[in-house]
């Protein structure tokens, strides 16, 4: 797996770097729950009421971390979960947060994990961090006095047991933004990304090929029995679609979920997207794609058209813009014929 991690675009980094110079966000704002009142958030469908500002989160996983230190939480915070196969941490804009806070597990978080860090909230998602075995639920801390936030991305939405997914994902990337900023009294420095946020991806979507020239894009996670793949509900959806392509599994009614081959060589994707991460590398990845006899007439193998974007970029994250730019950029040179 490459070691070099995507960084965001200059002026993104720059806006990091000029929010962070501020100080820590958590004491740039008062929250309402600084003068003592309750909280009260929309989270995944439901109305959650926070007593107090969280001193001592815990986080899973590595978007949901970025969420908190792109707000310039750190301070808040009480450690993180993290598998080491994220790639290289230290290029990101909010490097210093990942030096701060403590990398508690590398594995999904533990009750055990969340007492001993003595936590007061824990932010988590559902199949990030959250999950019915073991029995690691918002439910189960609740009889522990531990409050919840759950990453929207991965909200059920009740069309199956375990299916994710109740609004556009970058939509969802700025509800959680808002919402950690009231919790936390942050909304200026909320409100700043978001804004940020959505011109990087109006400028990305100006220069986005006309619709009947748009390639169709497959993203895939995992698998090769069968590909682990992305709905219309996680993060790949708008970055694909921002970026001027589209999601050939748009139909699908979940963010991450398993498709059949057959079913990848029916729709005959132009572009193929490989999320990096884990034990199996982008270049093993591609090269078994490259090789996998039933995909050999697919466009994009045909045409060896694969782009890798890191595990982050594709995870509801403060780097989805950057990744709409970059794969933007990619798109529009296969739209171009080159």
């Amino acid at each position: 797996m490459p070691a070099q991690r995507p960084l965001f675009p200059a002026a993104a980094l720059a806006l990091v770097l000029a929010l962070t110079a501020t100080g820590c966000g958590a004491t740039v704002e008062t929250s309402a729950t600084a003068d003592g009142k309750a909280i009260t958030l929309t989270n995944c469908g439901r109305k959650v009421t926070y007593d107090k500002v969280p001193e001592r989160v815990v986080t899973n996983d590595v978007g949901i971390t970025e969420l908190m230190f792109a707000l310039g939480l750190e301070d808040r915070m009480a450690g993180f979960a993290m598998p080491d196969d994220k790639g290289d941490l230290s290029g990101v804009p909010w490097k210093d947060g990942y030096d701060k806070v403590p990398w508690l597990s590398k594995d999904q978080l533990t009750k055990e994990n969340v007492l001993d860090a003595r936590a007061d909230l824990v932010f988590a998602g559902w199949n990030y961090g959250f999950r019915e075995d073991g029995g690691f639920t918002p439910a189960a801390l609740k009889k522990l006095g531990i409050p919840s936030y759950v990453l929207t991305e991965s909200c059920r939405n009740g069309r199956t047991e375990t299916s994710r997914g109740i609004m556009p994902p970058l939509d969802a990337l700025y509800a959680d933004l808002t919402n950690l900023g009231r919790l936390f009294g942050v909304e200026k420095r909320a409100a700043t990304l978001i804004a940020d946020f959505k011109k990087q991806v109006a400028d990305v979507r100006a220069q986005a090929p006309a619709a009947a020239d748009r390639p169709t894009v497959f993203l895939y996670d995992s698998g090769q029995d069968q590909p682990f793949t992305s709905g219309r509900f996680a993060a790949p959806e708008q970055i694909i679609s921002e970026a001027g392509g589209t999601n050939v599994m748009h139909d699908l009614a979940d963010s991450w979920t398993a498709v059949g081959w057959e079913t990848v060589v029916e729709r005959d994707p132009d572009v193929i997207v490989i999320c990096d991460y884990g034990d199996v590398s982008a270049e093993q990845k591609k090269d078994f794609l490259l090789s996998y006899a039933p995909l050999r007439d697919v466009s994009a193998v045909k045409h060896r058209r694969i782009f890798v974007l890191d595990y982050v970029d594709l995870v509801e994250s403060p780097r989805n813009p950057s990744a709409i730019a970059r794969l933007g950029a990619y798109l529009r040179t296969v739209a171009g014929g080159a």
